[in-house]
């Protein structure tokens, strides 16, 4: 196994012969490599008759690849197996380089050097060898094992190799002879020419010396390695044993033995920056090694598979072991920083100093020490912030959970800012975990399950017993968060009851927004957004780990391994940007995101919010905010434009796409013929023709529809159209274009619509169907047309005849014809294509009052006649007139008239009385919430969501075949949902029950169960009575849809939980022993062999935990086979053991 040093890669070679390169964080496979081969001689014996011949045959196989490890800094790895080969490898063209040869045995392990161009490699053939990969030849090989070399590697700094072998030994390599002869690249290569002159040895160099034989080990040794900074070494043998070696410049020594494996130990390790040792082993366990007491502190087991490698990462704490079964990637203890965030300051921990983060000015200060921890393997697991006493809590757990404890510190007010404050006085005791509920009180969960309330005086107040709990976090003033498995509920401390309860898979971290008004669970692959009392609000589901997370507005900004993403409370997601290593969220503040990063330094990534503030104004209908980042923002891109159609704003979308086919889709989906019909002019496509059309049609436009049928040239529907739209002169000129076309299927057809009868006996003759030009003629008694056609036809040929009673094919006549569109509702124009035709509204304008009197509409009532002496013909001689510049004449004055705000009249926006119909903006549908309640997966098959069903269904059982679900999907689908007739040719409504129809609402509904317990109970008594009759096909059929329902089920109580347990297990024991027995019956009888083997599956039958009766009849089967054999013995056994039974009296009789 090997690590990458940049990239989260891990390469792994496997006893198939492939090579492997995964990627750990995403668990998928990237590539797979598989060019070595091994030549094995088989000896096949043929049997023919009255010979035997025996032949050789050489087969090539894919044989075991042993070491595998990648370059440091090329993009490199080199491989050798069973093959006698070594394989240098680029894995950006995926392809083998050069292939080196020279070993005779098989090779163990293949490493590079750090710095020099150098692999070395170990080999069943006793030797050790050392390659130029650049010049692609062997330049040393070390000899002086006498058994198989099981490892070899180069000493990190040094020119040393160790070695391991199965001679019992382990061997260092002084390798400066190699290094001063080839000269390698860098300064110290050339000093040491320098030095030497260039002067040759007349006696010769020898390229390695032995420089210590380790002895101690009493089997063979199977693995060695360096330490990374000490002259240490540590081994492993098949002895069971761990030693670690001291060496200096004349001697080597063994320092200490460290046993606990009961099993060859296969590979060891020193931790690169902790004085830890690792070791795995065939006993199935890795172990982990304090160095210094030389005890074993931590042990990982597995049940079945044996492990083999073990390897380190280069800069991370990530280890990968591989075993029987595959590999797995872990690391030995915590890298999340603890910290906590209040206000505009960040509290976190680093090497044992509380320090202090202003976001704003960006000060970082140590404010006090904490005291050193109890035990070495300790690690802070949370900080919880106390602003009103200025206190904060300190949560540290060990390896031993029980012994896990909390310090209460109170933060000094002033701070000297040295680099070394004083240590902190705490208060300290044992607890779990420990979390604010009060200014002056803080609740701790002991190792009793058990909530003590304290004060700040670390005394206990009050004690509470809640329900069962493994965790508390915090939830306000008053209130709990208590995590019970996959079950996180809200608990109210003074009313000592549970408000409510949500299932988050994996639960581990609460965070909360500024207000506390929403919360979001964070569970290991999932993230639950509730509300303050704990109602669920959406989910998001992730594929890998989520880490950490925090409140930006109403959206939510998480990390994972991999990137930083959002969160909106209608449960849209998307990807911000993209991390190279786990970072964890503390703060967003504009597009500034704070992290810490797992060495605990303050990181600020630059993020763009532009597209989850659209998002959330859009959700929140900020129409204002969307249109400025519309003209403002640069957003691009299909995957805003789907988001946009798919929540049903494709006007929004339409107004900054520039793309015309994109445009087209939009304009199609919102309606908005004209733009589309712009769009499809511009792209002159008879494809979007044809869907304008469509549309078109669906809307009444016909002449747009037109428009497309001409631009198209579909004749035969622009035909129709023309028919039912009762336009019969661009009908008859249809008809001619068919004529002129001589597309004399469509003349005739068009003659139909027109009800032509000559032109339709024209058109027959002229094609030569003189018999049924005749018959037309006939019919319509056209006679001049009759006799012209007597005469055409041949002489000899009898004429048609005709019906007695004809009717007259014509279609009625159009009484008005339809020369505008159909017509529509008037609609108010939408905010978006409001503003973005200038500002003008659909609502009544008043016109300035000179633009109406210039326009003359008024006719010359409106005009103001004047006589010659300036003077109006209506104003009396007495009154004089009004001088230039004053209004004079309404004494109305209610400019200053300030009204209270209760009688201020608003202006009605599309009234009924304008004609405008107000379409109501569409909400979130049932199905999408019943999504967004609940994590089961019934709950969402029944939504439809049958995506998010199964990734559900996978992360909770762990199902991987859906197929035998997918009629069960699609019946609780079809059962979840009620459909109300309406009108004739009216599609139907649905309505959607819910099972919590009291409290549900709009937003908190679920849905109604279509299959309960008793449902499957009465199932399981169905398949007891095929069992029982015999028919264990048909049971075993039953049996297994009974457990694919239980997939489906809702349950309420712990009792409920039980009884699903319990038929799962009753399920499974049926369907085992009835396959078996259904398997027994179809083998052959005919040997003794085969009648051992049937016994063999009874006895196995027997021991199924099934139904008394039903056990009864396997025992009365076994007893009767093993005694047709005469196997009396086990005959008397299956009999005691039915006899135990209590059968019928004859039964027991016989």
């Amino acid at each position: 196994i090997s690590f990458h040093p940049m990239r989260p890669w891990v390469l792994a070679s496997l006893h198939s012969g492939l090579i492997q390169l995964w990627d750990y964080r995403m668990c998928t496979l990237i590539d797979k490599y598989d060019e070595h081969d091994v030549s094995r001689n088989m000896l096949y014996t043929f049997y023919t008759g009255y010979t035997n011949y025996k032949v050789t045959v050489e087969f090539l196989l894919q044989g075991p690849v042993r070491g595998v490890d990648f370059h440091s800094q090329q993009p490199l790895f080199v491989s050798g197996g069973d093959d006698y080969k070594i394989k240098v490898w680029n894995y950006k063209t995926k392809k083998c380089l050069f292939t080196l040869l020279g070993h005779l045995d098989y090779i163990r392990t293949t490493f590079f050097h750090n710095e020099y161009p150098w692999i070395v490699s170990s080999s069943d053939d006793q030797t050790i060898r050392i390659w130029n990969w650049q010049s692609r030849s062997c330049v040393s090989v070390l000899t002086g094992h006498n058994h198989y070399v099981m490892c070899a590697n180069f000493h990190p700094t040094e020119d040393l190799i160790v070695s391991a072998s199965l001679d019992q030994t382990v061997r260092v390599w002084d390798i400066t002879g190699l290094r001063k002869k080839t000269v390698a690249p860098g300064a110290s290569g050339f000093d040491d020419r320098a030095r030497g002159g260039g002067s040759t040895d007349l006696f010769g160099v020898q390229d390695a010396l032995v420089k210590h034989v380790l002895e101690g080990h009493d089997r063979g040794v199977n693995w060695a390695n360096f330490h990374p900074s000490m002259p240490l070494i540590v081994s492993g043998a098949d002895d069971r044993q761990v030693k670690i070696w001291r060496m200096n410049d004349s001697k080597a020594w063994e320092v200490d033995t460290c046993r606990g494996h009961y099993n060859n130990v296969s590979c060891v390790l020193f931790h690169p920056r902790q004085d830890l040792i690792i070791s795995n082993s065939e006993d199935k366990s890795i172990r982990v090694w304090d160095m210094s007491k030389r005890i074993g502190i931590q042990t990982f087991r597995r049940e079945t598979d044996r492990f083999w490698a073990v390897t380190a990462h280069p800069s991370l704490n990530l280890f990968a072991a591989g075993h029987d079964g595959g590999l797995m990637v872990f690391k030995l203890e915590r890298e999340r920083p603890p910290y906590v965030v209040y206000g505009n300051t960040l509290y976190y921990v680093k090497d044992r100093y509380l320090r202090t983060y202003e976001f704003g000015s960006k000060k970082d200060v140590p404010v006090m020490q904490l005291k050193k921890p109890s035990q070495n393997r300790s690690y802070i697991s949370n900080l919880h912030y106390n602003p009103a006493e200025n206190a904060i809590i300190v949560c540290t757990n060990l390896p031993n959970q029980e012994s896990c404890y909390y310090d209460l510190y109170v933060i000094p007010k002033s701070v000297d800012g040295s680099s070394n404050p004083e240590v902190g006085n705490s208060r300290s005791s044992n607890g779990f975990a420990a979390v604010w509920v009060a200014r002056n009180r803080f609740a701790v969960l002991d190792k009793t399950h058990t909530v003590h309330i304290k004060n700040l005086k670390n005394e206990i107040s009050k004690k509470i017993t809640p329900p069962a709990c493994d965790m508390i976090y915090f939830a306000g003033t008053g209130n709990l968060l208590l995590r019970d498995g996959d079950n996180v509920s809200l608990y109210d401390v003074q009313q000592k009851r549970i408000m409510n309860k949500v299932r988050v898979p994996k639960f581990k971290y609460a965070f909360w927004s500024a207000d506390t008004s929403l919360v979001a669970l964070l569970g290991k692959h999932v993230i639950n957004i509730c509300n303050r009392k704990l109602e669920s609000i959406c989910t998001v589901h992730e594929n890998i780990r989520v880490k950490s997370g925090a409140w930006d507005d109403n959206v939510f900004i998480y990390s994972t391994n991999n990137h930083i993403k959002y969160c909106l409370r209608n449960g849209d997601s998307g990807i911000i940007r993209t991390i190279d290593l786990p970072l964890y969220v503390t703060l967003v503040r504009g597009s500034n995101v704070y992290c810490l990063d797992r060495s605990c330094k303050i990181r600020v990534l630059s993020i763009n919010n532009t597209e989850y503030k659209f998002k959330l104004a859009l959700v929140t209908r900020s129409y204002d905010q969307v249109l400025y980042m519309v003209r403002n923002s640069n957003l691009v891109g299909q995957s805003i434009i789907s988001y946009l159609q798919k929540k049903g704003y494709p006007e929004v979308a339409l107004h900054f796409v520039k793309d015309d086919r994109t445009r087209f889709g939009l304009a199609l989906e919102c309606g908005n013929i004209e733009v589309a019909l712009d769009a499809a002019r511009n792209l002159g496509d008879n494809v979007c023709w044809e869907k304008l059309s469509a549309v078109a049609l669906q809307q009444g436009n016909h002449q747009v529809v037109e428009m497309a049928y001409q631009r198209t040239k579909n004749f035969d529907r622009l035909a129709f159209l023309y028919l039912i739209t009762g336009n019969l002169q661009k009908l008859q000129k249809m008809m001619k274009i068919a004529e002129i076309r001589k597309d004399f299927s469509g003349q005739y057809q068009i003659a139909l619509y027109l009800g032509d009868v000559m032109e339709r006996v024209k058109i027959l003759n002229a094609l030569g169907q003189k018999h049924l030009a005749y018959v037309s003629a006939a019919t319509h008694n056209l006679e001049e047309e009759c006799n012209n056609l007597k005469n055409t036809i041949e002489n000899g040929d009898a004429l048609p005849s005709t019906l007695k009673n004809p009717k007259l094919l014509r279609p009625p006549v159009p009484v008005m014809p339809c020369e505008g569109n159909w017509p529509l509702l008037t609609t108010r124009k939408s905010f978006f294509d409001t503003t973005a035709s200038g500002g003008k509204s659909m609502t009544a304008v008043v016109e300035e009052p000179d633009a109406v009197a210039d326009s003359g509409a008024w006719g010359d009532d409106a005009d103001l006649n004047l006589d010659e002496g300036g003077k109006d013909e209506f104003m009396d001689d007495e009154e004089p007139a009004a001088e230039d510049g004053e209004g004079g004449g309404w004494d109305i004055g209610d400019e200053d008239l300030e009204l209270p705000p209760d009688l201020e009249v608003t202006e009605a926006v599309g009234s009924a009385e304008e004609g405008y119909f107000v379409p109501p903006t569409k909400g979130t549908s049932q199905l999408q919430v019943w999504c967004n309640n609940s994590s089961l997966a019934h709950d969402h098959v029944a939504a439809g969501s049958f995506e998010s069903a199964s990734r559900l269904l996978y992360d909770q059982v762990g199902v991987v075949n859906f197929e035998p679900l997918k009629s069960i999907f699609l019946a609780t689908y079809a059962r979840a949902r009620v459909a109300h007739l309406g009108l004739p040719s009216v599609p139907p409504l649905f309505g959607c029950p819910h099972r919590n129809w009291r409290e549900a609402g709009a937003r908190n509904g679920t849905p109604a169960i279509e299959c309960k317990l008793s449902n499957l109970v009465e199932k399981l008594q169905g398949a007891y009575q095929l069992t029982t009759s015999g028919k264990f096909q048909e049971a075993v059929e039953k049996f297994r849809k009974i457990l694919y329902r239980i997939l489906m089920l809702v349950v309420e109580s712990r009792q409920e939980v039980n009884e699903v347990q319990q038929l799962i297990t009753i399920c499974s024991e049926y369907i085992l022993g009835l396959s078996m027995e259904v398997k027994r019956k179809e083998m052959p009888k005919n040997t003794l062999e085969d009648q051992k083997r049937q016994c063999e599956m009874a006895a196995y039958f027997t021991h199924c935990n099934l139904q008394p009766v039903h056990l009864i009849l396997t025992l009365r089967t076994a007893c009767n086979l093993f005694y047709k054999i005469k196997n009396f013995k086990g005959a008397a056994g299956f009999a005691r053991r039915l006899l135990d039974l209590g059968p019928r009296p004859e039964v027991a009789q016989q």
